[in-house]
């Protein structure tokens, strides 16, 4: 499902600047108070942060949301009322501090609307809705047509598969040929019915979906095919069960990533590529011939191709877009076994993460061909896809990297990749930071 990156940071300048402009017009003495405006701020981000109040799925209305609202306007209430305690209401009356909250109420709710309501409009107008089919159809289908068939949400629904004989013009053929189908249409979202499939087919659809980069979505039934790795979401009376789930699904996540990802990227460009790079370059320069930086094509989210960056720790050979470096590797240099031992020659990574094709911590990006080659003969290789590929990543804090020799070396890597996936948190991110730069110092005998 498609996401906008502004929508969230919209929201949320809109209604800090709501909230700060009304309380300058009407309570500036207590307003230019530093503390005050700090308080005001670091309040509101952590209310909407504790109520989760920014993300919004795509069945969501003002209506749906408007509990979470009244919670929001209560809680903060208290933090803007406990402001004039801490610092001071001598200037101002109760009743003129109530009708001032009440207006900046107002005003929130009043952007909300006009947001839920734009939302709406540009839905309805916009041509690239999400494409979806449905796998078997049952009682549900019809309930499900209804939720697609709304302009408000988004979806562009194609049709249906099933194996029952039917002249149903949205009936696009049987659930064999419906793969074939989503591959060739470019279809993005995939929902079975599980009462119309065995427990087998689907368990074979999870697997060609794992191993395809398609998002898959089941209506349950009683199979026994829930995990911890599923999550119900409610379209209408419909429950449906979300494959791979991710914390970085929410588009709060992932704004909190990229703001700790821009932040983390800048500081070590700053304060250590800015020194770090003409030493490396005279160094280069003193020890083999060649470039500075080494870049080459990798596969990142959702498989898209981008160039990688790395400080050159190899002399040039017609081998380096496909064979991994590997112990006492000829190619390596002499200053090249230092950076690569310390991993220093990963840094200009950073630039990647700057730029927005990497993470600084996520499954590690591979070579082109590599992807090709295990996609087809590693099982679900291709989920570690679905988020941005990082500097360093769990896998690399477990001993898993390097050159890649038995093929338990990369489904181990494929495991802890999808377990960070499923297990996100900025704590996981800082400790796998952490035990990043411990390896660095200490030395890893898998660094070569």
């Amino acid at each position: 499902m498609k996401k906008s990156l502004f929508i969230i940071p919209i929201s949320l300048i809109v209604h800090i600047s709501i909230i700060n402009v009304l309380l300058y017009i009407y309570t500036p003495e207590t307003y230019l108070n530093i503390y005050s405006i700090i308080y005001y701020n670091i309040a509101w981000l952590l209310t909407t942060y504790g109520l989760n109040f920014y993300p919004t799925a795509r069945r969501d209305g003002f209506l749906t949301n408007i509990k979470n609202f009244i919670t929001l306007f209560t809680i903060y209430g208290l933090a803007y009322f406990s402001s004039f305690i801490f610092f001071g209401a001598h200037y101002y009356k109760t009743t003129y501090l109530i009708l001032v909250y009440i207006q900046i109420c107002t005003l929130l709710t009043i952007f909300r609307v006009i947001f839920y309501w734009g939302r709406n409009l540009y839905r309805k107008r916009r041509n690239k809705n999400t494409k979806v089919v449905v796998i078997g159809k049952d009682n549900n289908l019809q309930k499900l047509k209804r939720i697609f068939d709304n302009p408000e949400y988004g979806y562009s629904y194609v049709g249906y598969f099933d194996n029952s004989k039917t002249n149903n013009q949205n009936c696009l053929g049987d659930i064999k040929s419906s793969f074939h189908y989503i591959f060739e249409n470019n279809i993005e979202e995939v929902y079975c019915m599980a009462s119309k499939l065995t427990k087998v087919e689907i368990q074979d659809l999870i697997k060609i979906a794992d191993n395809s980069l398609k998002r898959i979505k089941i209506i349950p039934d009683h199979k026994e095919l829930f995990s911890n790795t599923m999550s119900i979401e409610l379209y209408g009376a419909v429950p449906i069960l979300n494959l791979r789930t991710s914390p970085l699904d929410l588009n709060y996540s992932n704004l909190i990533k990229r703001i700790f990802d821009i932040a983390f990227s800048s500081v070590a460009i700053l304060f250590i590529l800015s020194w770090l790079t003409p030493i490396v370059y005279i160094l280069m320069k003193i020890d083999s011939k060649g470039p500075l930086f080494f870049k080459q094509k990798r596969h990142g989210v959702n498989r898209q191709i981008f160039w990688c960056y790395k400080f050159r720790s190899m002399t040039k050979s017609e081998t380096s877009d496909t064979q991994m470096a590997s112990k006492n590797d000829v190619r390596v240099t002499r200053l090249g076994k230092i950076l690569r031992k310390t991993s220093i020659d990963e840094l200009p990574q950073f630039f990647n993460v700057l730029m927005g094709n990497m993470s600084v911590v996520g499954p590690r990006p591979h070579m082109v061909v590599h992807t090709q080659e295990y996609e087809s003969s590693i099982d679900k290789y291709l989920v570690r896809h679905f988020i941005k590929p990082g500097i360093t990543g769990l896998a690399q804090i477990q001993g898993c990297r390097g050159e890649i020799i038995e093929k338990a070396d990369i489904i181990n890597r494929v495991r802890y990749d999808i377990f960070y996936m499923e297990k996100w948190s900025l704590g996981l991110d800082a400790k796998i930071i952490f035990m990043t730069v411990y390896n660095a110092f200490k030395g890893e005998a898998r660094a070569y």
